[in-house]
């Protein structure tokens, strides 16, 4: 049996190693550092506590059951070995006949150690409950505190990045001030704090249409967000933001949606890098140089799709496509049979802004309000990995977005004690 390694259990890696599991003459070990997959498109509402965790994740493990060729193995990537073969793990050595890299990427401050130490990034359902955690910390914080100044301070939320991720978020907790902060929180006084969104471009959802751009800074201005384009966030000192133009803001939370990098994978020869440290793959996602060393989802970087000549967007369609693609692949592979180059089909792009506000475009066409709001629901109910899933969002959605109130707002706050 040829023995498959897959690392990361992403959109790109879980779609390659379900497909691959229905070939018996392949032995194939899914290596991620979490014993759980999640659907990312949704960390948001999680970490504005309108969904719980559970609803996006679903351990590997359950996923995999009554599958005898398909392994998962909890550990994360140190090192590729090419010439061996092998990738060295925090737990142990792994042997491969192919090897598939889909470990996505992870925040990029862009150099700014400030940044890296203080702002909260969110990437990862870890970043999603510790930013939970802060906002409603900092509420607490705020009702104790007698300094208007501080309470402003303490209130003030400011979010770096315009994409869909920042429009996302700054949408959801705009409607938590309004519907929920000024019901439970009232006794913090008449000092107000406010919403910004900081976007270096000219315009909110840059690679969407003029439709999505417009009605996502109009419903966002008329939440009470204060969206500053064109300004970029500097830097993040002593709870203090600093903006390019040299404005200051204070305030005790910065969430940082402004960029992503690939994590540099050691082992591999540095001439197979492009920006942003992902890797470069042919038409088939093999990695330059190598033959039986594959990258997919976020991490690679094609040039061979006459449609996406400078590389195809990070986004999850792509990680899924390419996961069933070369799944196909590796199978002709085996049977010496000829490969199919990768050509991505764009199905659209969306954002949700806030309750019952949607932007979408699909082909040649936009969609806003309430039915783009409605297709919203339901592509991103499709692709959970489990019909419990489904449901538990569903009966979630429901009731939070017809209540407009959420009891999820629980402080967590495990902590791991040291034996005497």
């Amino acid at each position: 049996m040829k023995k498959v390694t897959i690392v990361g259990g992403g959109f790109a890696g879980l779609n390659l190693a379900k497909r691959l599991a229905t070939n018996k003459s392949l032995d194939i070990t899914l290596v991620d550092k979490n014993n759980y997959h999640f659907f990312s498109p949704l960390l948001y509402q999680v970490s504005t506590a309108f969904i719980e965790p559970s609803n996006i994740c679903y351990p590997f493990r359950k996923l995999m059951q009554g599958q005898h060729n398909l392994r998962f193995f909890m550990g994360e990537l140190i090192c590729v070995h090419p010439h061996d073969s092998a990738i060295e793990t925090n737990h142990g050595i792994l042997k491969f006949d192919y090897l598939i890299l889909a470990t996505g990427t992870e925040t990029s401050y862009f150099g700014n150690e400030s940044l890296r130490r203080n702002a909260l990034p969110m990437k990862t359902v870890d970043d999603a409950l510790r930013i939970r955690n802060h906002i409603l910390l900092k509420l607490e914080e705020a009702v104790r505190t007698s300094t208007p100044t501080e309470k402003v301070r303490l209130k003030n939320i400011v979010i770096a990045g315009g994409g869909p991720t920042g429009v996302e978020m700054a949408g959801m907790i705009a409607e938590m001030a309004i519907n929920i902060a000024s019901k439970e929180y009232h006794d913090v006084g008449s000092a107000t704090g406010h919403i910004y969104l900081i976007n270096g471009g000219a315009s909110l959802l840059a690679p969407m249409s003029k439709t999505a751009q417009q009605e996502a800074y109009q419903v966002l201005k008329s939440l009470g967000v204060k969206v500053m384009l064109m300004t970029l966030v500097k830097d993040y000192i002593d709870e203090n933001v600093i903006l390019n133009n040299g404005d200051v803001i204070p305030s005790a939370t910065l969430i940082w949606c402004s960029g992503v990098e690939a994590r540099k994978i050691k082992g591999l020869p540095e001439n197979v890098f492009a920006s942003g440290n992902r890797i470069l793959v042919d038409e088939i996602n093999r990695v330059h140089g190598t033959q039986n060393i594959f990258a997919i989802g976020d991490l690679c970087f094609q040039t061979t799709d006459l449609c996406h000549p400078k590389a195809h967007p990070q986004v999850a369609q792509v990680a899924i496509q390419q996961g069933i693609t070369l799944s196909k692949n590796l199978q002709r592979l085996t049977a010496n049979q000829p490969t199919t180059p990768f050509l991505y089909h764009d199905r659209g792009k969306m954002a949700i802004i806030s309750r019952y506000r949607a932007v979408v475009d699909l082909q040649n066409r936009s969609f806003k309000r309430f039915f783009a709001w409605l297709v919203w629901l339901f592509i991103h109910l499709v692709p959970l990995v489990s019909a419990r899933n489904r449901l538990k969002v569903l009966v979630n959605w429901g009731m939070s977005f017809v209540t407009n109130d959420a009891a999820l707002r629980l402080i967590i706050r495990p902590e791991m004690k040291e034996k005497p």
